[in-house]
């Protein structure tokens, strides 16, 4: 039999033990073999892989366990429990650290089960933790008018013309840098305040543009985008680089952290800052959270809603600060 007749997934890589005697160090080294020949995982991925599923091994022999035929969901359960918790070795994982290794352990039990070394899936129902939450990152007001004010630091005065045209228009719509990178000058719906973006999945959106960004951008498409444009080959993209081609995504975030380190932000601006600023302040200044939701293009509310838990936030600080029997 060559290799290509193995069982799936086999070619190329060490033989697993026959079923029955699926020990479980002999099984970890087939599929991390398997992993690395028939799935090319990098090798940071596999070391990870190595040093959760090794953990694992040893948490089953301390109870006993040698062989794959003789786990049972209480031990991917009980083993997911000392994760989180911790042992004299080793501290306690946070879920996304216990999440990845429960996620190895899952591959090793499956693999194990598609090659006929256990009778079945013992890990099949034991759910990864779920992540906490990541607030999204907003920044105020006020550092939102000193990082708009230190655009425009370019030493040409078209692209200067265009950084401040593009941080208006993000913090303007909430676009993602993707989408305001994609824009076209036709996308622009001149005279109804109105500018159409593209989202993801290809779900386009009507969202308004205040007054700053209507002046940025007029101010940018008649004494910066001409000059650009004689350098490139007429592309119709809204911002242009310096050769006259369209703006990529990293450029444009090379525009915001270079507005960001002018303006003397201490708190980190990442590419989705102002998006998460617009939210954050329009739920702030009362607009309703399905509005924002239609503005951001999210396809759920729930997405949305994560917003309302920084402003409770913001609730919450200044409530501490200003109320004068908010603290004994």
């Amino acid at each position: 039999m060559g290799p290509a007749d193995r069982g799936p997934g086999l070619s190329a890589v060490a033989t697993p033990p026959a079923a029955g005697r699926a020990e479980a160090g002999r099984v970890v080294d087939a599929y991390l073999d398997h992993l690395a020949v028939e799935r090319g995982l990098a090798a940071n991925t596999l070391l990870s892989y190595r040093r959760d599923l090794r953990r694992y091994v040893a948490a089953l022999h301390d109870q006993g366990v040698h062989r794959l035929d003789e786990v049972g969901e209480q031990h991917v359960t009980g083993f997911l429990a000392l994760l989180r918790r911790g042992d004299g070795a080793h501290p306690p994982l946070s879920s996304t650290s216990a999440g990845r290794a429960v996620v190895a352990v899952r591959g090793l039990h499956r693999f194990a089960h598609r090659e006929g070394l256990t009778a079945d899936d013992p890990s099949r129902d034991v759910k990864p933790p779920t992540p906490a939450r990541r607030l999204p990152r907003a920044i105020t007001v006020t550092e939102v008018e000193r990082l708009l004010a230190a655009a425009g630091g370019a030493d040409q005065p078209a692209l200067a013309l265009r950084d401040v045209a593009l941080l208006e228009l993000l913090y303007s719509t909430g676009a993602r840098i993707s989408e305001a990178v994609g824009l076209d000058v036709d996308d622009l719906q001149r005279g109804t305040g109105l500018v159409r973006l593209d989202g993801k999945g290809g779900k386009q959106r009507l969202v308004p543009v205040g007054s700053y960004a209507q002046q940025a951008v007029d101010a940018y498409l008649v004494r910066g985008r001409p000059e650009l444009a004689q350098r490139g080959r007429g592309v119709p993209a809204l911002f242009l680089n310096a050769r006259g081609g369209r703006l990529s995504r990293q450029s444009a975030w090379s525009v915001l952290r270079a507005a960001a380190l002018r303006a003397g932000l201490t708190v980190e601006v990442s590419p989705h800052t102002l998006r998460h600023s617009f939210a954050t302040h329009l739920l702030d200044g009362g607009a309703d959270v399905r509005v924002v939701q239609e503005l951001l293009g999210h396809a759920s509310v729930t997405t949305t809603q994560v917003y309302t838990l920084v402003t409770v936030d913001r609730l919450r600080e200044v409530y501490a600060t200003a109320h004068p029997r908010a603290r004994g």
